[in-house]
């Protein structure tokens, strides 16, 4: 239901919302010099920081040279636009220490690798 939470467009969105907000509020204290608008920025930053990291984490939790250890989740097949798929779903969706400590036979990683798989095979807009 809440898939789009996921995409990256949704990512994108909120952080023009977030700069949206930030510069009218920059520009109405810079108008005004009310106190209340350096409140309402400060109030912006911290709910865009904690809205965003863990967006964030999924990216910059992994290193070039562990996204090379584990690539490719599906060496037996020919299809590199879907190796490369499901390898972006598992950079999102796992930490680097979250996934070494993942059970790979376990229900849990088999259902993620299902539902990346129809994802990555879905070719509509929604």
């Amino acid at each position: 239901m809440f898939d789009f939470l996921s995409s990256d467009w949704f990512n994108i969105g909120l952080e023009i919302v977030f700069l949206v907000l930030i510069s009218y509020d920059v520009k109405k204290y810079m108008a005004t010099k009310k106190r209340e608008y350096i409140i309402n920025i400060i109030l912006t930053i911290g709910f865009a920081i904690w809205a965003l990291y863990p967006y964030y984490n999924s990216y910059v939790g992994w290193d070039e040279k562990q996204k090379e250890e584990m690539l490719s989740t599906c060496k037996d097949t020919n299809d590199t636009k879907l190796c490369a798929c499901l390898d972006d779903a598992l950079f999102k969706g796992f930490v680097y220490e979250e996934y070494k400590k993942l059970d790979k036979n376990g229900t849990e990683y088999k259902e993620f690798l299902k539902e990346a798989k129809e994802d990555c095979l879905d070719d509509s807009w929604f």
